[in-house]
């Protein structure tokens, strides 16, 4: 196991007064970005599954988040949760209108929910491939679309970032169906940053590298693969889910103002050392 412990990031203004929603935010990356979202004063909104694991996550988040506040029993004023199905078109529709009905508009939106589920290309199911184009592709499009729809009704503006991979650049022979989204999704934003700049509203994608989550958890076990692929990394470690965290506050932040249709590249350097 590595050793690296992630040092809590100083506590800012950045995103005091600021509204947020991100699918998928019970877990990994997610769960530390909404995390990260609040200790820098925006107030969140979580989509996730609407199965009992899905909600036993978020309901220990909603705990973990809640004994660092001065007065706990205000959790219920920053952090909300919408269960549902993100591939399907209503669940980003509903999602997005409870967001604003809870906290009166909607500045940031922070796409990520997405699956890698591992598999031969050659014996693929069909099922399989659509399962990940569904969520993480058709997922991502639904839900940005909504956001970008609230966002325009105010005419405030806002942040939209996607959370694509660094597989959006490279290939992988177990991810033929999981790579292609994540180009999608880096797509998305390119696109949808030149349709939206005319209402302010910047459109950004975060590329990050190999992070341990519970998506890679059974890949990582492999003791020998693990210490490969930290000698890949010019930092010589992996990622941490707070590593994205950062860089997505400062994308959701108004010191990335002039940025839209950027991709931020959060791999540790793995992508430049691959010679």
């Amino acid at each position: 196991m590595s050793s690296y412990e992630p040092q809590p990031y100083p506590t800012t203004t950045l995103l005091a007064y600021k509204a947020a929603a991100i699918t998928g935010g019970v877990t990994g990356i997610g769960r530390a970005i909404v995390k990260e979202l609040i200790h820098q004063g925006a107030t969140v909104s979580v989509n996730h599954l609407d199965d009992a694991s899905s909600k036993e996550s978020f309901d220990s988040l909603k705990s973990e988040i809640a004994a660092t506040l001065p007065d706990p029993t205000l959790i219920d004023t920053i952090l909300i949760n919408v269960p549902g199905d993100i591939s399907q078109p209503q669940t980003s529709t509903e999602f997005i209108a409870k967001t604003i009905e809870k906290f009166g508009k909607l500045d940031i939106f922070v796409s990520n929910a997405g699956i890698c589920d591992f598999h031969e290309f050659l014996s693929l199911p069909p099922e399989l491939y659509q399962k990940h184009r569904a969520v993480n592709m058709d997922g991502a499009y639904y839900s940005t679309q909504a956001a970008a729809n609230a966002m325009k009704s105010f005419g405030k503006g806002g942040s939209i970032i996607a959370i694509s991979s660094i597989s959006a650049l490279v290939g992988g022979a177990g991810q033929t169906h999981y790579t292609p989204t994540k180009a999608g999704v880096l797509s998305l934003m390119q696109s949808a940053a030149c349709a939206l700049g005319q209402y302010g509203i910047r459109c950004n994608a975060i590329l990050p590298g190999v992070i341990r989550t519970r998506l890679n958890e059974e890949d990582l076990k492999d003791e020998e693969k693990r210490k490969y692929m930290e000698g890949r990394m010019a930092l010589g470690r992996l990622g941490h889910p707070t590593d994205i965290a950062g860089p997505v506050v400062f994308l959701a932040s108004d010191f990335s103002r002039y940025m839209t249709g950027a991709q931020l590249l959060v791999d540790g350097g793995a992508f430049v050392n691959f010679q």
